[in-house]
């Protein structure tokens, strides 16, 4: 390197307690996914009147259920009287009405309370106040997310960069086809931060490594999006955009389809990958798509796990990280390093 180049500077990895630590947990939860927009699934999943999804998220539970008027609305899955869950499964259909399953209070498709169920007369008690606890809801190429932040920016102010590079190269949604889950034995953020680097991809994943060649490795960090792209995969069945939307979504569109993986913290140092796959090409390109999803999954969660371990033994502490291959790796960091000041 030529006298007087710039040479970028290293920043130091979060210390190893923040990983798997119950405290850190218990403060994430509320300051990370208690103000972000969460994903919940695809609004084809909901078509009809009655139809909902459900999304558990970090000790969140949220409901997203289609109106009689049409509109997707979204919930705390919680009814107001005891905390009764109002539906349980991932997905499904209900008559008209939302029905608490311990104490069997009803309630409107909107949220508003219809019957408190055998509650009886109560001098204060106005029905009218115990309406479900209502969430924002805003989708974007047919994919639903709720936030709990009234104050949060629109979900399009987010993804807009994401938009743009899409529609630059041509990139649309498919129709979902199927869900899949895994769960790992490692901190969310584990998992969250091999998915922002390629770093390892010649280590890890050598079947992938061939399918990339020699293709330019691109990260740029926009906002609350980290937007990767192999430069030169022209035809490839890497071809496409990897998106990753803070904090825990990878929005991956490839020519024939997209999957949408969701990092879904389970407890301290459990996470559930969420898998939601979008294809119109048929049942042979839906095929592939899930045999090479199983295959990076299977190796990155054998790493990641094992990552997970180390931080977890008490031997190392803290590390560094390269200011040429984990770009979105230090922002990362650093988003959450203001969580535990």
């Amino acid at each position: 390197m030529p006298a007087g180049a710039f040479i970028p500077i290293m920043q130091a990895t979060l210390p190893a307690r923040l990983y798997g630590c119950p405290d850190a947990w218990a403060r994430e939860r509320l300051a990370v996914f208690g103000k972000a927009w969460l994903f919940l699934g695809h609004e084809a999943e909901a078509p009809a009147s009655g139809d909902w999804i459900t999304s558990d998220v970090a000790g969140h539970r949220l409901l997203a259920v289609r109106g009689k008027d049409g509109l997707l609305r979204a919930f705390h899955n919680v009814c107001r009287h005891r905390a009764g869950p109002l539906v349980t499964g991932a997905s499904g259909h209900c008559e008209g009405e939302l029905v608490c399953a311990y104490h069997g209070w009803r309630y409107a498709l909107d949220g508003r309370l219809r019957a408190a169920t055998g509650f009886g007369a109560a001098e204060g008690f106005d029905p009218r106040e115990f309406g479900l606890l209502a969430l924002r809801l805003e989708t974007w190429r047919g994919l639903v997310f709720a936030t709990m932040d009234a104050d949060a920016a629109p979900l399009a102010d987010h993804v807009a960069p994401l938009e743009a590079l899409l529609a630059e190269r041509g990139l649309r949604m498919a129709a979902p086809a199927l869900r899949r889950s895994h769960d790992l034995a490692c901190d969310w953020k584990t998992y969250a931060e091999n998915y922002l680097e390629g770093y390892h991809i010649g280590s890890v994943h050598p079947v992938l490594a061939d399918e990339l060649g020699g293709a330019e490795y691109r990260v740029r960090v926009e906002g609350d999006l980290v937007l990767q792209e192999a430069v030169g995969v022209n035809d490839g069945p890497q071809a496409g955009v990897w998106g990753w939307l803070w904090p825990n979504l990878g929005i991956n569109v490839y020519r024939d389809g997209a999957m949408i993986e969701r990092m879904t913290p389970v407890g301290p140092g459990q996470t559930r990958l969420d898998y939601l796959f979008l294809n119109d090409g048929g049942e042979g390109a839906l095929g592939e798509a899930l045999t090479a999803s199983d295959r990076i999954t299977a190796e990155d969660a054998a790493i990641c796990e094992a990552v997970q371990r180390n931080l977890s033994a008490g031997t190392y502490d803290r590390g560094a990280l390269s200011p040429y291959h984990e770009i979105a790796l230090a922002w990362f960091q650093s988003r959450i390093a203001e969580v535990h000041p």
